[in-house]
């Protein structure tokens, strides 16, 4: 226990490059992200995607709560998810490439437990694209030395 609350504000959490599309035509497509919280209990962040962006098939090690704040994420069957909407995830639950839209999306998260990501690999990018798109995941936002075994990769 902390013994009261841990208040932090965004502006004070650094960005990091979590994902980058590149396409056919040169241009790139990122997901940004900034890890408000991280412990062996649970991860908290924020994360904005340019229009464009998509995140391949996969899960997380715990349960997994997205809202989105802003524009709209378009899962693998074209349904839209614009401001407002809530989505919870179970424990070992894999979701669709979502990708963002014209206007991109800002999302708000919470992972219970690790977050370790697992299942879906960048190379499923491009077949689940047509083939246009080619992606990287960025390193962590935290040292591998502080978080040891905790990001799956």
């Amino acid at each position: 226990m902390r013994g009261g609350p841990l208040i932090k504000h965004l502006d004070d959490v650094p960005w990091f490059e979590a994902m980058r599309l590149r396409f056919d035509d040169g241009h790139t497509a990122s997901i940004w992200e900034k890890w408000i919280e991280y412990t062996p209990r649970y991860v908290v962040f924020y994360n904005v995607w340019e229009p464009g962006a998509l995140a391949p098939y996969h899960g997380h090690h715990g349960d997994h709560t997205i809202f989105v704040l802003k524009g709209e994420l378009i899962d693998g069957d074209g349904n839209r998810y614009g401001a407002g909407t809530h989505m919870m995830l179970d424990w070992g639950d894999m979701f669709d490439p979502w990708e963002a839209g014209p206007e991109g999306a800002v999302l708000y998260c919470v992972i219970m437990g690790t977050g370790r990501f697992f299942g879906g690999r960048l190379r499923r990018l491009a077949q689940a694209s047509g083939g246009e798109r080619s992606g990287q995941r960025g390193p962590p936002p935290f040292s591998q030395s502080t978080v040891r075994g905790q990001w799956n990769q």
